[in-house]
């Protein structure tokens, strides 16, 4: 083959393949199919788990409904935990009977304990309710744990063959064995799914996006009511009014906001009480006393406008007292809870970020209207003290 001949086909098509190969990343290469175990276990079936790089392989004995498997994850953050688990009752963490590892930062070995998660605010290392045995761990070259374990499927779970699966991974363990909080992330909320046991697949649920879509939902309006609108009509109140020419349409524009915030407000304090009631077990006190408060302080001030007395009345003084104050409470409230709401719900930095910028601007529009309104005040008091000694002046000359 002289020198400028063309390499042979198959030689070209290797070259081209192996050149593939290279480009593909690690991660993208990585699936359970390719991970292996220190003790050489072997599985039946292994399944990529859709969110958080978790890995799950398992073998199912139907004639002993004994179930065995590995469970593979990274924790959030080094020092962390990983968990996998059977809910026998719902689709979600609370109620699951969970297998939890972590490294003891003591003696740097991986532990398993057994975590029964009958609320999230109840979350303790105790028996569950079926029975393991097996259990073991191991830390791996990447950096994540496996877990193993064999459990004896309840009766009912074996006769379906299915059972309702959940895994997590969480950032740090404390030293009384209590496990900090996971993420809220997307990945931490869908990471769940129906598990069969027969067939070796597993199925995700749409539940956590309809759950996630409801708390975007009952956040924007809640953020926009308590956390914008309600602000903003609070300083056309305060500061426009002070401008002669602007009655009265500064109080159209006050009522306009106070009412169509209070309307977007319901809406929002309808969400949350929904959410709540599909969320067995999880519970934000004091986010939810809030909104509970500011739904009633909300609702008497908009009863204030069918009430209010005339200017000249002599009960505006105390109409005036409870109006403000009602006011001023409920401003202060609603952008403490709409932070409370941003730290529950965990957005992208960017929306806490945004809603602190529309906090501060509004917060430096108030402050250069205070300045203004100041001015305006004293030099309309100084006009009318001089008034009447201009007048004497003037007869006397």
């Amino acid at each position: 083959m002289s020198p400028s001949s063309p390499p042979p086909l198959s030689s070209a098509v290797f070259i081209c393949i192996s050149f593939l190969a290279l480009m593909i990343s690690p991660s993208a290469a990585l699936t359970c199919s390719s991970q292996t175990f220190t003790h050489n276990q072997v599985y039946s079936n292994c399944l990529d788990l859709p969110y958080l790089s978790s890995y799950l392989h398992f073998s199912y004995n139907s004639s002993n409904t004994t179930l065995s498997i590995a469970f593979i994850a990274t924790p959030s953050k080094s020092g962390g935990w990983i968990a996998w688990a059977i809910n026998p009752k719902a689709t979600g963490m609370a109620g699951s009977q969970s297998l939890v590892g972590y490294k003891n930062s003591t003696t740097g070995t991986v532990q398993v304990h057994t975590y029964d998660i009958s609320s999230y605010s109840s979350i303790v290392a105790k028996d569950l309710s079926f029975e393991v045995w097996d259990k073991t761990a191991e830390s791996r070259r990447d950096g994540s744990l496996a877990i193993f374990a064999k459990i004896k499927v309840p009766a009912d779970l074996a006769a379906s063959g299915k059972i309702n699966q959940v895994w997590q991974v969480g950032p740090s363990v404390g030293t009384d064995g209590r496990l900090d909080k996971h993420a809220f992330a997307v990945s931490n909320l869908q990471s769940k799914g129906t598990l069969d046991l027969k067939s070796g697949q597993s199925s995700t649920s749409s539940g956590g996006d309809d759950r996630l879509k409801k708390k975007n939902i009952h956040g924007i309006l809640n953020a926009v009511s308590w956390g914008i609108l309600f602000p903003l009509g609070a300083m056309i109140a305060r500061y426009i009014r002070t401008f002669e020419s602007a009655d009265p349409a500064w109080f159209y524009l006050h009522a306009f906001c106070q009412v169509s915030a209070y309307a977007i407000g319901v809406a929002g304090w309808g969400t949350g009480l929904k959410l709540g009631s599909e969320s067995s077990g999880i519970t934000y006190s004091t986010h939810r006393n809030i909104g509970i408060a500011l739904f009633v302080l909300a609702t008497v001030q908009i009863f204030a406008l069918f009430i209010r007395p005339k200017k000249d009345h002599k009960y505006r003084f105390y109409w005036n007292v409870y109006h403000h104050s009602f006011g001023y409470a409920i401003l202060v409230l609603g952008i403490f809870n709409v932070f409370k709401g941003i730290n529950i719900l965990k957005p992208e930095d960017k929306w806490k970020t945004a809603y602190m910028i529309v906090i501060i601007a509004l917060g430096g529009i108030s402050l250069l209207f205070e300045a203004i309104t100041w001015v305006v005040v004293l030099k309309r008091k100084s006009r009318k003290s001089t008034k009447p000694c201009d007048g004497y002046n003037n007869g006397q000359s």
